[in-house]
This record gives C-alpha cells, sequence and structure tokens, in this order.
C-alpha cells in the first residue's frame, strides 16, 4: 500500500512538440495535473526531469504551471536515474516508493522503472498519467513493467491508497480534484 511519509512522485518528461503527440494526451495531461495537486495537498515531494530540453523544448505549459515551486532536472539518460541530480534528490528524500507518471512509457518510464527498481524500491506506474504515441507501445511498457514487479496503477486508485479512509483530513479536498 502507498504511503503518504514513503513515497514520491516522479513526473517525466512532458515536453514540446512530443507531448502533443501522446496517445490520449488530454486525458494524460488532466491526470498528471491531478496527481501533482494532490503531492502538493499532502506534502509528497515532486521530483520533476525534462529530457534534453534544449532539444526537445521545456516542459509543456499544462503541466509546469503546476510545477512552479520544483526546479525540474534535466537529463541526457532516458532514464531518470542515468542524471546524478535526480539519484541525490531521490537520496535526500529517502522514500521507498515512487510514483511513475509521463511520457513515454516505453522509453523513459519503463527504462526509470527498471533502474529505481535495481535501487530496491517500490514503483508504482500511474497507467492513465502515462503515454506513449502509439497504444500499443504503452501497453507492451505497462505489461514489461508489470512483469518486472511494478504496480500498475490508475490515479483515482493511487489517491484513494494514499489517503486509506474518507476521515482522512485532506479527503475532501482530494476528491474535488476527480469530480
Amino acid at each position: 500500500m502507498l504511503d503518504i511519509q514513503n513515497c514520491c512522485l516522479v513526473v517525466v518528461d512532458v515536453q514540446g512538440k512530443l507531448a502533443q503527440l501522446m496517445h490520449g494526451k488530454q486525458a494524460l495531461f488532466k491526470n498528471i495535473q491531478i496527481l501533482i495537486k494532490a503531492a502538493k495537498i499532502l506534502n509528497i515531494p515532486i521530483l520533476w526531469c525534462q529530457q534534453c530540453p534544449y532539444a526537445l523544448g521545456p516542459t509543456v505549459s499544462e503541466i509546469a504551471q503546476f510545477l512552479t515551486d520544483d526546479e525540474p532536472i534535466n537529463k541526457a539518460a532516458f532514464s531518470c536515474c542515468g542524471a546524478e541530480q535526480f539519484n541525490i534528490r531521490l537520496n535526500e528524500l529517502a522514500r521507498q516508493q515512487v510514483l511513475l507518471c509521463g511520457i513515454e512509457a516505453h522509453v523513459c518510464i519503463y527504462q526509470t522503472a527498471v533502474d529505481l527498481f535495481r535501487k530496491g524500491l517500490s514503483v508504482d506506474v500511474i497507467a492513465d498519467a502515462v503515454s506513449s504515441r502509439t497504444l500499443e507501445n504503452k501497453q507492451i511498457a505497462l505489461d514489461r513493467m508489470a512483469v518486472g514487479g511494478a504496480n500498475i496503477i490508475c490515479t483515482e486508485m493511487a489517491l484513494f491508497e494514499l489517503l486509506r479512509t474518507a476521515k482522512h483530513p485532506q479527503f475532501k479536498q482530494i476528491a474535488s480534484l476527480i469530480k
């Protein structure tokens, strides 16, 4: 089960023209926005990565507007773990659970998940908050990550798992995000 005190959210590479080519991009952007807002409400740390922003462009405004309190970690490696700054910040957080969202599922999300497993962390891939240019590539990635040990969950599942009860002090705020 997800634990607010033991998890972090990692937002991966939702950038430029590539983000606009994602399968189901409107739902993708909406669910990533919900996850970011929920993380902020619940004081869950956020790590935000960008793949070669000089080439792909910055994080799309639909997502970046909710990350103004956070600094992006720019990377060249497909895996977020290939960036020294990511590893430093992840180690500083000392969290054992990682919620992954972003693009592309079959490249950067997949490789990040594999590297996080190698670090001994629990990885929850938010299936409705990751995408690829094709649905087939996304599904192949989700299947492969599940076989490798990732928990494949959805946005609502993650939120209510974090809350655990309707008596949670932030229940109404979180529930309002998905109405």
